[in-house]
């Protein structure tokens, strides 16, 4: 197999990850916020059926993950999406979009996250906070604040650090199913409720279904980071397509085992009443009510979302900064800390952005804001899938690209585009869910309106031609990860 070439005058990446650590960067890319603060939300869609749009979400996830594992062993450099539209279409300004939505989605990302947290720290120190409460805002400004002053100092990140990680969030959930198979075993347990279908707002089972899978899928959203990991693998085109999809399955079999024991544990209408605490934290305690285990599962929330966080507010900082650097966004989010060495410009303005998220969205949203920010998160990467999926297409009416690469089954590329885009509809989405257009909308209006006065100024005043991403593949090595749930 040829690897990509390192740039000239640079060493080339580290290969140290094998199948064992690629398998665990994936499953705990994907854990997180998702399943920990969106499962009374999809319950909420569907009833008791709650199980089925993590099911849809994870086909959905897996058949595009198929077009990434032919993307990434076709091109095994650590850029993601963005290099693979510009590489299938050569739009600069099509690349620059598919850049910045990729960083929005880990602003509204970390933005669900700090929201979870403030419930979590409530439920575990017993704060009595209700969803939308002023109680609530403090907490999740203030943890975003937290999260700012960690990236502002610096973070190491190591794939040995990941791993401690992942095992930490996998242990939530896996309590999650003990429980609910202990509680089974003691006659606590209402399986029939699994197959109960109900929706809130009286529309059919499919359109249902359709707008909880839409906001599942933020569950599912992860795996497409490990593509930047490409150039630090041992055997990139061997290990990357039986990982990831043994990656997807695993997780994708703990979200259904979640799913099928919180709805049989615990009322449907407690599920979805944010004024009883955070759904899965009600589970722990209606499964096992003379254990502690409901005082100990919100730390564990806790550190499962704030991890999510801090990783995407990493990502989101660093692609800012890779795009000024570029010369596609003003030069002074490219700014870097002259003794912290990080960019301090591009971190405040992302933060800045997450605050007005988060201070809108609860003020106005209420419950609904985890739902609507993760939806959001969940509306923006279903676009950017969708591009994947067609330049894939594209790509493959191109020449050979001279080594082995994985080969995705022909027509699955046409069914992943038409899926995430129908997901991404307005048609896949409930009256509650309709505000994330609006915000996706002034998110992506930001990047639009910075991109044409850099543009403009590039133009004008350094008399040089501006608007273009000349060197793609750098991008990720300003951001590392990409956008977790």
């Amino acid at each position: 197999m040829t690897q990509a070439a390192a740039t000239p005058g640079q060493p080339e990446l580290h290969r140290v990850m094998g199948p064992k650590l690629l398998l665990l960067f994936i499953v705990g890319d994907i854990l997180g916020t998702g399943v920990y603060a969106l499962t009374g939300s999809v319950a909420g869609e569907v009833g008791g059926a709650a199980w089925a749009p993590f099911l849809v979400a994870f086909l959905v996830a897996t058949i595009t993950a198929f077009s990434y594992l032919e993307l990434v062993t076709r091109y095994p450099q650590a850029a993601g999406a963005a290099l693979y539209a510009h590489r299938a279409f050569g739009l600069h300004f099509l690349t620059f979009l598919i850049a910045f939505t990729v960083m929005c989605s880990g602003i509204t990302s970390a933005s669900t996250a700090s929201n979870a947290f403030a419930g979590f720290v409530s439920d575990g120190f017993g704060l009595g906070f209700a969803a939308g409460s002023g109680g609530i805002l403090v907490l999740a400004l203030a943890f975003m604040t937290l999260v700012a002053l960690v990236n502002l100092r610096g973070v190491g990140e190591s794939v040995k650090a990941n791993v401690v990680l992942t095992l930490v969030e996998l242990s939530g959930l896996l309590m999650i199913i003990l429980i609910g198979f202990w509680a089974m075993s003691q006659g606590r347990a209402d399986f029939s409720e699994v197959m109960v279908f109900h929706s809130s707002e009286e529309k059919s089972a499919f359109m249902a279904l359709t707008a909880a899978t839409s906001l599942a899928f933020f569950a599912m959203v992860g795996f497409e980071d490990s593509v930047n990991m490409a150039e630090e693998c041992t055997n990139p085109v061997r290990d990357f397509p039986r990982v990831m999809i043994a990656g997807l399955g695993i997780t994708g079999t703990i979200y259904l085992l979640v799913s099928i024991c919180a709805v049989a544990l615990v009322p449907v209408g407690d599920l979805t009443d944010p004024e009883k605490g955070s759904a899965l934290t009600q589970v722990v305690r209606a499964g096992a009510p003379g254990l502690p285990f409901d005082k100990i599962f919100p730390f564990i929330g806790m550190f499962a979302v704030a991890n999510s966080a801090l990783i995407n507010m990493l990502m989101a900082s660093r692609l800012l900064y890779g795009l000024a650097n570029q010369g596609v966004l003003p030069h002074a989010l490219g700014l870097v800390h002259p003794t912290r060495r990080t960019p301090w410009v591009a971190i405040l303005f992302t933060t800045a952005i997450a605050f007005g998220l988060i201070y809108v969205v609860v003020t106005n949203g209420k419950a609904q804001a985890i739902s609507l920010l993760g939806g959001t998160t969940a509306l923006l990467l279903l676009g950017v899938f969708t591009v994947v999926n067609i330049s894939l297409i594209v790509l493959r009416r191109r020449p050979p690209v001279g080594h082995a690469h994985f080969r995705t089954p022909g027509p699955l590329p046409w069914i992943g585009a038409i899926t995430c885009a129908y997901l991404a509809g307005p048609w896949a989405r409930s009256a509650a869910q309709m505000p994330q257009y609006r915000i996706a909308g002034w998110l992506l209006g930001i990047g639009i309106v910075l991109w044409a006065l850099t543009y403009a100024w590039n133009r004008t005043v350094r008399h040089r031609p501006g608007g273009g991403l000349g060197h793609v593949e750098e991008l990720a090595e300003h951001h590392g990860s990409g956008p977790t749930n």
